[in-house]
This record gives structure tokens, sequence and C-alpha cells, in this order.
């Protein structure tokens, strides 16, 4: 059964080009509601735990290392079949292949500097949120 929950970051290249309003108005346009936000830096151990399911593939440390080299906005976003309705929204993770009116053919910049991060299932996106959330952080 699909939860309501997803877990999003808007990631460092994003940030870094002043993309945070437009980024959340696609969010909230799209019917989700958030539930829970922080604008936070990623430690090296954070993003190396948090990335850790690639942790054997060639691109892992230049993961990481874009990963901790700014800001992020950490979210956890609800609305009915949240997990599919966000992966529709954001878009394909190569911004070359993503479809006109999503997150990433906005605003990503390459497949390594992709703008987003998207929960892929509700398993996912109640670990990623839990990672980065207490339950006294999540309203509701």
């Amino acid at each position: 059964m699909a939860t309501n929950r997803t877990f999003t970051m808007i990631k460092p290249d994003a940030v870094k080009a002043g993309n945070i309003g437009n980024i959340l108005q696609m969010i909230t346009d799209g019917g989700f509601e958030i539930k829970a936000m922080k604008y936070t830096q990623l430690t090296d151990q954070q993003a190396k735990e948090f990335y850790a399911v690639h942790s054997e593939r060639p691109f892992y440390g230049e993961l990481v290392e874009f990963m901790t080299s700014g800001p992020i906005v950490a979210a956890i976003l609800e609305k009915d079949n949240a997990v599919a309705d966000f992966r529709t929204l954001i878009g394909a993770t190569n911004p070359a292949e993503a479809a006109e009116g999503t997150i990433r053919k906005a605003y990503a910049k390459s497949l390594g500097e992709n703008a987003v991060h998207g929960s892929d299932s509700d398993e996912n996106a109640k670990i990623e949120g839990d990672f980065h959330f207490s339950a006294e952080e999540i309203v509701g």
C-alpha cells in the first residue's frame, strides 16, 4: 500500500543557483504539503551514510563531494501517492531526458547536478525522512 509521505532534498547546485523558492513553489503547486523542512549542510560522514547504497558505484566519491559542497534543503512532503507523484514532478535523473514542466527540466544542470533528490520507494521515503528529522520536527 502506498504511503502519503515522501522525502526530498534540494541539492547544493539548486541552492547555490537561488532556486529554493521556485522549487518549493513547484512542490506546493503540485499539491504537496510540507510536513518538515530544514536548511542544513551535510557533513562528509552524513553524506556517506545517506548514500551508502551507492558506495560500490564509481560515482560515489563524487556524489559525496557534491552533496557536501554547500547547503541543502531537506523536506518531508505529504500527498496521496506521494512517492510516485513526486518522482513524476521531479522528472528523469538526466535533465536532458526530463519532461517539460518538471523540476529537473527547469533547474537541473546535468546528470550529476540534478537539483533535487526524491525517494524511490515508500520504504526509502521513511528511512530517508527519519535520517534527517526527529519525530518532534515533523508536523502532523
